[in-house]
């Protein structure tokens, strides 16, 4: 007789941490007969939120039905939660502008099945990449931006995401600065790569900054759009060595590759329901 695969879900949370929250949450799952996979937790004694992320299998149910069961639970414990199905891949959409590194290098992991995501839509303030985009079967929308058309390009950019109802906004070497308005309503699923190690060299031309500083090690960050340019809270970040020798195309060139592992490592923890936000920071389940 055949086994049947019971349905497997990913539950995240943050709350205030107390006593018994462990006990509370597992003897719900345990209720309704699930069996947890894979759990991770972290108490951040600085703040008094603690995090919580959980794998589980459940029997003969749906996302909407575990939903309603967990919500008076969360709500007395004042959780900030969400829970997906495990196999669901995230609904993406990509902005790159004229370097298409860390664009192939994404396209290519999708491909080869190695990203939780559905690209549903590539968008670019140029047309370099429409090509590249059709090769792998993927809307392609050009979207020019100038200080007179931003605001009608941003709202182009909205219609969009909502017309591929698109859950993670992927800022591949997209060299458009976002209004606040816009990074708003991106908050917590807008990732850019940016490449320096950061708080170092924040803005415009990096590399050439860290060559003018003479650094033994360059880096790139992954981290959430805000409003404040290059602050926003940090998913992940490498470095590479770097020596006296070096130009500054030599660094670009050397930095690209790590820039392109980052934001990959990144996107895949966020899609996987990995990185939780906490303020200023993230704690990141790896």
């Amino acid at each position: 007789m055949e086994r049947t695969l019971s349905p497997e879900f990913i539950l995240t949370l943050s709350c205030p941490d107390r006593v018994g929250i462990v006990h509370a949450v597992t003897g719900l799952l345990a209720g309704r007969g699930a069996n947890i996979t894979e759990a991770a937790q972290y108490n951040d004694q600085s703040t008094g939120l603690f995090f919580m992320r959980m794998r589980f299998a459940v029997p003969a149910t749906s996302a909407e039905a575990m939903r309603e069961a967990f919500t008076p639970l969360a709500q007395s414990l004042a959780m900030r939660w969400t829970l997906a199905p495990a196999d669901e891949r995230m609904p993406t959409l990509i902005l790159v502008s004229k370097l298409g590194h860390c664009l192939n290098d994404l396209l290519f992991r999708y491909r080869s099945q190695l990203l939780p995501l559905d690209i549903r839509a590539i968008v670019s303030n140029h047309r370099d990449f429409y090509q590249l985009a059709a090769s792998y079967d993927i809307s392609f929308h050009h979207i020019p931006v100038t200080a007179a058309t931003k605001e009608r390009a941003e709202d182009r950019l909205r219609e969009v995401l909502a017309q591929e109802n698109v859950e993670l906004v992927v800022l591949a070497r997209y060299m458009q600065v976002l209004s606040e308005r816009l990074c708003n309503d991106l908050s917590g699923r807008a990732i850019n790569i940016h490449h320096s190690f950061l708080p170092s060299f924040k803005g415009a031309r990096p590399y050439q900054q860290a060559f003018d500083r003479g650094v033994k090690l360059i880096g790139a960050t992954a981290h959430y759009v805000t409003g404040d340019l290059d602050e926003g809270p940090i998913i992940e970040q490498d470095i590479a060595r770097a020596d006296h020798a070096m130009s500054p195309a030599q660094l670009t060139a050397i930095g690209r590759d790590t820039e392109c592992a980052v934001l990959a490592r990144a996107v895949v923890w966020h899609a996987e329901r990995r990185v939780l936000p906490n303020g200023h920071k993230t704690v990141v389940f790896r």
